[in-house]
């Protein structure tokens, strides 16, 4: 039994990570987007290419399955968690991206990699025990964050605190996936959030932004990056990993992202890479590693919920 849990850790761990590199990688696609077309419909499009390639998965294994139906809390659950977790999504995108208008990208990396500290601090609210190695590694990787974001201090400006807020929105999508990931289809999570955060997206578009045919044309290989990796790949393999690991822990894995962004930056944008941001890219490996080695929360028993 032990065993078959640490390979049930391991797989979740695995799984986490990889949405990690992906999300880290997508940062290069993002980039190459924002030069074509706005940011809100490069979310709208790439969350709805999202759900569009999970749907084919979602029916497949449903009909893997015949005669089963699904219960209708379980339904229920699906699409308020769906329409939830959609609009948290499309939150944090939204303040990061108005933040960072007003605010060094560096600092900006750094705020909204502070949902790493605000995940367990959320925990403690729900009525979780985070264990002291968690908050070690969630630390660590704040720390390594700091590092590769260049942040050099400054006074608080106004983006600063859109960005706090965003963070703030990240953490609370990973607790509402620690959610929805007991009572719902893990795909069937997927495409409605993606859906959800895509049409929201799209809705604010067409107010602020204006575009044309031949943008998105150019913009159609980050998209596709964006919507089959990120979205479809990404989301699912988060929601998956999420089914084993309590959300403190999650958010350390998945605070790797910024650390595969640099590798990602240097390895195809030809970005430099300095001792400063080796250091930081080393402190969230050890963050990482030693949340992975430890047991789940103990109070993840009894949860309230």
């Amino acid at each position: 039994m032990a065993m078959n849990a640490w390979r049930r850790d391991l797989g979740s761990t695995a799984a986490l990570s990889v949405a990690a590199v992906i999300w880290g990688l997508s940062f290069v696609a993002q980039r190459a987007a924002m030069a074509h077309i706005g940011p809100y419909l490069f979310n709208g499009i790439r969350f709805l290419l999202g759900a569009l390639t999970l749907l084919p998965v979602l029916l497949v294994l449903r009909r893997r399955r015949p005669g089963a139906t699904e219960p209708r809390a379980s339904r229920a659950a699906l699409l308020v968690g769906g329409v939830a977790t959609g609009a948290v999504l499309f939150v944090g995108a939204t303040l990061q991206q108005v933040g960072i208008v007003t605010t060094g990208a560096g600092k900006a990396g750094f705020i909204t990699g502070l949902y790493v500290v605000l995940v367990p601090l959320l925990g403690i609210v729900r009525g979780h025990r985070v264990r002291l190695a968690v908050w070690i590694s969630a630390f660590l990787a704040a720390g390594g964050l700091y590092l590769l974001s260049g942040t050099n201090g400054g006074a608080i400006a106004w983006g600063d605190v859109l960005l706090l807020l965003g963070a703030f929105a990240w953490a609370v999508h990973v607790h509402l996936i620690g959610w929805m990931a007991e009572r719902a289809n893990p795909i069937g999570v997927a495409v409605a959030q993606s859906v959800a955060c895509g049409l929201l997206s799209l809705v604010v578009s067409f107010a602020v932004e204006t575009t044309s045919l031949s943008a998105v044309r150019a913009a159609a290989p980050a998209i596709a990056f964006a919507g089959f990796l990120s979205v479809g790949v990404a989301y699912t393999l988060q929601i998956v990993g999420q089914q084993r690991l309590d959300p403190s822990r999650a958010g350390v894995l998945l605070s790797l992202e910024a650390a595969f962004a640099v590798l990602g930056g240097w390895a195809i944008l030809g970005e430099p890479i300095t001792p400063r941001l080796l250091v930081g890219c080393a402190l969230m490996l050890s963050g990482m590693i030693l949340s992975s080695v430890q047991r789940r929360v103990v109070g993840r028993s009894n949860r309230q919920s």
